[in-house]
Protein backbone atom coordinates (compact mmCIF):
# COMPACT_ATOMS: atom_id res chain seq x y z
CA UNK A 1 0.00 0.00 0.00
CA UNK A 2 0.81 3.51 -0.69
CA UNK A 3 0.01 6.37 1.89
CA UNK A 4 0.32 10.09 0.86
CA UNK A 5 0.37 13.01 3.23
CA UNK A 6 -0.12 15.94 2.16
CA UNK A 7 1.03 19.26 4.34
CA UNK A 8 1.09 23.48 4.16
CA UNK A 9 -2.32 24.55 3.03
CA UNK A 10 -4.32 27.10 5.04
CA UNK A 11 -5.27 31.29 4.58
CA UNK A 12 -3.36 33.36 2.81
CA UNK A 13 -3.82 37.26 1.30
CA UNK A 14 -3.93 38.11 -2.28
CA UNK A 15 -0.43 38.42 -3.43
CA UNK A 16 0.84 35.66 -0.54
CA UNK A 17 2.39 32.52 -1.06
CA UNK A 18 1.68 29.37 0.31
CA UNK A 19 4.15 25.63 -0.08
CA UNK A 20 2.31 22.55 -0.34
CA UNK A 21 3.91 19.24 0.65
CA UNK A 22 2.80 15.90 -0.37
CA UNK A 23 4.93 12.90 1.15
CA UNK A 24 4.63 9.01 -0.29
CA UNK A 25 5.24 6.14 1.85
CA UNK A 26 4.88 2.83 1.68
CA UNK A 27 5.38 0.21 -0.59
CA UNK A 28 6.96 2.35 -3.46
CA UNK A 29 8.72 0.78 -6.44
CA UNK A 30 8.84 3.77 -9.15
CA UNK A 31 7.15 6.91 -9.34
CA UNK A 32 6.93 7.77 -12.78
CA UNK A 33 4.93 11.03 -12.31
CA UNK A 34 3.84 13.04 -9.67
CA UNK A 35 1.08 16.22 -9.53
CA UNK A 36 -1.11 18.60 -8.25
CA UNK A 37 -4.40 18.99 -8.90
CA UNK A 38 -6.71 21.17 -7.15
CA UNK A 39 -10.84 21.60 -6.92
CA UNK A 40 -12.47 25.19 -6.23
CA UNK A 41 -15.63 25.19 -4.40
CA UNK A 42 -19.01 23.94 -6.44
CA UNK A 43 -16.36 22.84 -9.79
CA UNK A 44 -14.37 19.89 -10.91
CA UNK A 45 -11.45 18.74 -9.87
CA UNK A 46 -8.53 20.57 -12.63
CA UNK A 47 -5.00 19.67 -13.10
CA UNK A 48 -2.27 21.90 -11.51
CA UNK A 49 0.89 20.94 -12.36
CA UNK A 50 2.96 17.74 -13.05
CA UNK A 51 6.23 16.49 -12.74
CA UNK A 52 7.60 13.03 -14.33
CA UNK A 53 10.77 10.98 -13.43
CA UNK A 54 12.96 12.76 -15.20
CA UNK A 55 11.67 16.00 -13.98
CA UNK A 56 9.94 17.60 -16.93
CA UNK A 57 7.35 19.55 -15.82
CA UNK A 58 3.87 21.17 -16.99
CA UNK A 59 1.51 23.78 -15.34
CA UNK A 60 -2.07 24.81 -16.26
CA UNK A 61 -2.34 28.54 -18.05
CA UNK A 62 -4.08 29.57 -15.10
CA UNK A 63 -1.13 29.09 -12.93
CA UNK A 64 2.28 29.44 -15.56
CA UNK A 65 4.82 32.05 -13.75
CA UNK A 66 3.40 31.83 -10.27
CA UNK A 67 3.75 27.86 -9.08
CA UNK A 68 6.53 25.73 -9.29
CA UNK A 69 6.45 22.20 -8.66
CA UNK A 70 9.95 20.26 -7.76
CA UNK A 71 9.84 16.48 -6.52
CA UNK A 72 12.86 15.19 -3.87
CA UNK A 73 13.16 11.83 -5.58
CA UNK A 74 15.35 10.93 -2.24
CA UNK A 75 12.41 11.11 -0.15
CA UNK A 76 9.40 10.41 -2.61
CA UNK A 77 8.29 14.16 -1.81
CA UNK A 78 6.80 16.62 -4.16
CA UNK A 79 6.20 20.25 -3.69
CA UNK A 80 4.31 22.98 -5.22
CA UNK A 81 5.50 27.04 -4.36
CA UNK A 82 2.44 29.51 -5.04
CA UNK A 83 3.16 32.73 -5.02
CA UNK A 84 1.18 35.60 -6.57
CA UNK A 85 -1.57 33.44 -4.82
CA UNK A 86 -5.39 35.11 -6.11
CA UNK A 87 -9.20 34.65 -4.96
CA UNK A 88 -9.60 32.22 -8.02
CA UNK A 89 -6.59 29.64 -6.31
CA UNK A 90 -9.01 28.79 -3.37
CA UNK A 91 -9.55 25.44 -3.19
CA UNK A 92 -8.72 21.72 -1.96
CA UNK A 93 -5.50 20.91 -3.28
CA UNK A 94 -5.14 16.78 -4.09
CA UNK A 95 -1.67 15.46 -4.65
CA UNK A 96 -1.33 12.59 -7.22
CA UNK A 97 1.75 10.16 -7.53
CA UNK A 98 2.29 7.00 -10.27
CA UNK A 99 3.62 4.21 -9.46
CA UNK A 100 3.49 1.44 -12.00
CA UNK A 101 0.01 1.46 -13.43
CA UNK A 102 -1.74 2.53 -10.40
CA UNK A 103 -2.60 5.89 -9.19
CA UNK A 104 -2.72 7.27 -5.82
CA UNK A 105 -4.00 10.72 -4.13
CA UNK A 106 -3.81 12.48 -1.11
CA UNK A 107 -6.51 13.48 1.02
CA UNK A 108 -6.27 17.25 0.21
CA UNK A 109 -5.44 20.36 1.79
CA UNK A 110 -7.63 23.57 1.93
CA UNK A 111 -6.14 26.79 -0.02
CA UNK A 112 -7.99 29.54 0.83
CA UNK A 113 -7.03 32.85 -0.95
CA UNK A 114 -9.11 36.30 1.15
CA UNK A 115 -8.35 39.26 2.13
Amino acid sequence: QVQLVESGGGLVQPGGSLRLSCAASGTISSIRAMGWYRQPPGKQRELVATITKTTSTSYADSVKGRFTISRDSANNTVYLQMNSLKPEDTAVYYCYVGIGLRGYWGQGTQVTVSS
